[in-house]
Formats: C-alpha cells, sequence, structure tokens
C-alpha cells in the first residue's frame, strides 16, 4: 500500500434504504484512495439500518437483510471511515446533492462533527463535458467510455467505476480527451457519432447517439 499523500483523493460511494434525508439510512459505505491516478487502497462495510429493506432496494443493490442483520452500528463505522478519509478531497457521482448530505446528517448525529472535507462532483464534470445528455448516469457515463458496470450499485464497484470515469473525465476538460479518453467508444459506421448503449424493447442495444 502506499502511503497516504496530501495530493491524495477518495472516491466515495454510498448505498441507501431509499432516497429521502429525512427519513432513509445507509446501507454500505465504500471508499477507494487514488494517489497518482491510481487505487491504493480501499474501505468497505455495510451498516446495519434496523430496518427491513424494501424489494426495489435489494433488487437494485443485491443487499439483502440477512447481509447487513450483523452489520456494525455507525457508531462504529464512521470513527473507521473518518480514519481512512482524513483530510483528503472526496470524489462522487452526484455527491453534492445525495452523498454528502446523509454523511453530513450522520457524522453530526453519531460523532457531533460537521464533516470538512472539500469535495468534486462527477455528475458536475459530466454536465460540463456533456451539455446535451439528457441523462448522466454513472452507468451512462461508464457504457460511453467501454468501462465495465458489472456489479454496478454495490459501494466499491461503483467506487473503482467512478474512479475510471473521473479521469476520463478530467482529459476531457483539460482536452486531452479525444484520443485518450474516447479510444475505446464505439462509434457508429453510417454517419461516424458515438454509440450509446439504449434500452429497448428487447433489451439493451448500442445506437447512435444522434438517433
Amino acid at each position: 500500500m502506499i502511503p497516504k499523500n496530501e495530493n491524495d483523493l477518495i472516491v466515495v460511494d454510498l448505498e441507501m434504504t431509499g432516497l429521502q434525508v429525512k427519513t432513509d439510512r445507509i446501507l454500505e459505505i465504500g471508499a477507494v484512495r487514488i494517489h497518482e491516478d491510481q487505487i491504493t487502497d480501499s474501505f468497505q462495510t455495510f451498516v446495519n439500518p434496523h430496518r427491513r429493506l424494501e424489494e426495489r432496494i435489494i433488487e437494485l443493490t443485491g443487499i439483502t437483510d440477512d447481509m447487513v442483520a450483523d452489520a456494525p452500528e455507525f457508531e462504529e463505522v464512521l470513527p473507521l471511515f473518518l480514519a481512512f478519509i482524513g483530510n483528503d478531497i472526496l470524489v462522487g457521482h452526484n455527491i453534492a446533492a445525495f452523498d454528502m448530505k446523509f454523511l453530513y446528517r450522520d457524522f453530526e448525529k453519531y460523532m457531533g462533527l460537521i464533516l470538512p472535507n472539500d469535495f468534486v462532483d462527477t455528475l458536475r464534470l459530466a454536465k460540463n463535458v456533456f451539455p446535451d445528455w439528457k441523462h448522466r448516469r454513472l452507468g451512462d457515463l461508464a457504457n460511453y467510455y467501454g468501462i465495465s458496470t458489472a456489479g454496478a450499485h454495490r459501494a466499491l464497484t461503483d467506487c473503482k467505476m467512478n474512479q475510471k470515469v473521473f479521469e476520463l473525465l478530467g482529459k476531457e476538460l483539460s482536452g486531452e480527451g479525444t484520443a485518450d479518453a474516447r479510444q475505446n467508444v464505439k462509434t457508429c459506421p453510417k454517419c461516424g457519432m458515438t454509440m450509446v448503449k439504449r434500452k429497448g424493447k428487447f433489451g439493451e442495444f448500442w445506437g447512435c447517439k444522434g438517433f
């Protein structure tokens, strides 16, 4: 493991019992440490939500009641997570509107702390890079860049996926993306525009972005 560095970034992802900050709870915390564009360490834990999970959450994440029944309490989890992230900048997809609100709430509730870390939202970066896209979900960006989405909606898997997306979005914003970031992207044989994954009657398929 490479030692911590002041230039390290922490990619974070949370899985929840739902979307409401007032009533829902964190189920899983995942994070990876990035040093010079490489993952050097990781953190993952379930958290006991003390409630039964809705079927839609089980289907989305693959997390079951049995998996979290004996998971640690937040009082145990948050100090470990804080030790992992330190004062480093956090990176997440939709982290501003979602993950940080849950983290602010729970750090204040369980530790009496206001989380001071700055953060970068890859959704905001994606809006700058792809202003004409209707959706900029993490899976949409991964599909665009040819990154595997296998195991999506599990915290650590999404962190690793987003680390690659973050790196490629950075290349786009710096003007280096044309050759490097898009090398695995499929292009339409008729018009040359980018192909993206779409959902149809018979499942997912590759379709022209200009369609």
